[in-house]
């Protein structure tokens, strides 16, 4: 792969020696040597963002946040569409959701105007084209996801990126998430399958495949699937969550509680925290002395 020095990052990016030092002291950017196509990616949305007024403490407690949030999640501002919000915050896009990560609230609406993540392209000459296309075609595929009416069209350009690149996991886990929403749920399976293949340690993977096990009737494989996530990721609040309404159908409410706990420990004031907190209250007072007993 094709390598970047600072001085070629400077001028392609249009940014100062300055500039730089202060992000990689923010904690926003790597010191390095040389830099990949990708970190050029990466490194061209802080500076929209911080064009944007977004002051660099706000970005990077942004993309811990979102981290946290989605379990398997490496880099926020490659793996989801990013926007600035009227607050001067970083919201994201993922998976046809709108979310304001340091808030942990989702969002309704944004201008497309504010839009960093797009279609379009960084102007770079690049002497290996076919990394430049991965990163291209994946950063199109995630702002065709925006509008319902592309869908089709994002399909075919997951595709091509993994035409270009096989082990893509978040291609892998993209396209499945299209095809589950579309009820395409064998398609969605190999594509989930596949992006485990790629990185055992994808905890958004296991959680996905969990679901279209849920979704076609393999109670008990979601059951592991969705332990596998929570063993990577401790604190992935959606994985307990589907978890415990998983052993609320095999009929285990005892092993359903201790899910239902832990979510309402991760989340304390989101839509859902009302029913894990009342199915908590329901699964005590059922049972609340052989609970107490065993």
């Amino acid at each position: 792969m094709y390598r970047y020095n600072r001085a070629d990052l400077v001028r392609i990016l249009r940014l100062t020696a300055r500039q730089l030092a202060a992000w990689e002291k923010a904690g926003l950017v790597a010191a390095a040597g040389s830099y990949s196509f990708f970190d050029l990616l990466q490194i061209k949305k802080v500076r929209d963002l911080c064009a944007r007024k977004v002051r660099p403490a706000v970005i990077r407690q942004s993309l811990e946040a979102m981290q946290k949030q989605v379990a398997g999640m490496e880099n926020p501002l490659l793996e989801a569409g990013a926007f600035t919000t009227g607050h001067h915050r970083v919201g994201f896009r993922h998976q046809g959701k709108l979310v304001e990560p340091i808030a942990g609230q989702f969002m309704f609406d944004f201008s497309t105007q504010e839009r960093v993540v797009s279609s379009t392209q960084i102007s770079i000459v690049q002497p290996e084209p076919t990394v430049a296309d991965v990163a291209q075609l994946f950063a199109r595929g995630i702002a065709l996801e925006d509008d319902p009416s592309q869908h089709a069209l994002a399909i075919r350009t997951y595709h091509r990126v993994l035409e270009l690149d096989p082990n893509h996991a978040a291609a892998h886990i993209n396209l499945g998430t299209l095809y589950y929403n579309r009820q395409e749920y064998t398609l969605a399976e190999k594509h989930y399958r596949r992006a485990i293949e790629v990185d055992p340690r994808y905890a958004l993977a296991y959680f996905d495949l969990g679901n279209v096990l849920d979704e076609t009737g393999r109670v008990a494989e979601a059951i592991q699937t969705y332990s596998t996530a929570l063993q990577l990721a401790p604190t992935y609040a959606d994985a307990h969550y589907n978890l415990a309404l998983a052993y609320e159908k095999l009929k285990e409410p005892r092993k359903a509680l201790k899910h239902w706990h832990a979510y309402v420990r991760l989340d304390t004031a989101g839509p859902w925290a009302i029913h894990a907190r009342n199915q908590v209250q329901r699964i005590l007072q059922a049972d609340g002395l052989k609970l107490v007993r065993g």
